[in-house]
């Protein structure tokens, strides 16, 4: 699974953008939130999205939906919980910061909620109805920082998972091959805490052409 990636950017649009990662380019989705935000920055510039990748057997094709900071990766896992809201109406109701949309929830404040696009009366009662009292446990999670910091995704799996997923998808590795050398390259430099770094240092390579 893909949860974090980090490129330069090779095409930027209103509705998302293709991010090059090693080479590979991703097409990832973004909610209004995330597209406004990404509008200063231009082809080549280093950006980097936490990711929900959506794949299922109704939809086989995998779905990168980027955000620029985890708590709204956060939110969106939970709205799409709720009955009628699918991945791709999700990212189209994002239209407001995400703080306003809870606060939304928790007042109960539905002409909020309608002035999301796509979201009706009907659907607003069923947010309301499913999520209101569920961001209070995690409202720790819910004020991270922004995704123009550089994040410290070295303690989780995110980081060793995004890798894997790359090696074992795009670049034709077995499973546990990749799980090898993902192992070597941190025993190696286990200070690494980024995608790209981490890739780096896998097919690094001595004098001889072979990796360390």
């Amino acid at each position: 699974m893909i949860s974090y990636l980090e490129g330069k950017i090779f095409r930027n649009s209103d509705e998302g953008l293709i991010l090059l990662v090693n080479g590979i380019g991703y097409e990832v989705l973004l909610p209004e939130i995330t597209a406004e935000s990404f509008k200063k920055y231009k082809k080549n510039d280093i950006v980097s999205l936490f990711i929900y990748y959506h794949q299922t057997e109704r939809q086989p094709a995998p779905v990168l939906i980027g955000f620029e900071n985890e708590k709204d990766k956060i939110f969106f896992k939970k709205f799409i919980s709720v009955e009628d809201i699918g991945v791709i109406k999700a990212v189209k109701a994002l239209t407001i910061p995400v703080e306003k949309i809870i606060a939304a929830i928790e007042s109960e404040d539905q002409k909020t909620l309608i002035s999301l696009k796509g979201i009706g009366k009907r659907t607003a009662g069923k947010i309301i109805a499913t999520l209101k009292g569920r961001f209070e446990d995690e409202s720790a999670a819910l004020s991270l920082t922004s995704g123009e910091e550089r994040v410290d995704i070295s303690s989780s799996t995110d980081l060793i998972d995004s890798v894997k997923s790359v090696m074992v998808a795009q670049l034709g590795h077995h499973p546990k091959e990749a799980e090898k050398m993902i192992k070597d390259a941190l025993k190696r430099n286990p200070h690494i805490s980024q995608f790209e770094e981490l890739i780096e240092e896998i097919y690094k390579k001595d004098g001889k052409g072979k990796n360390k």
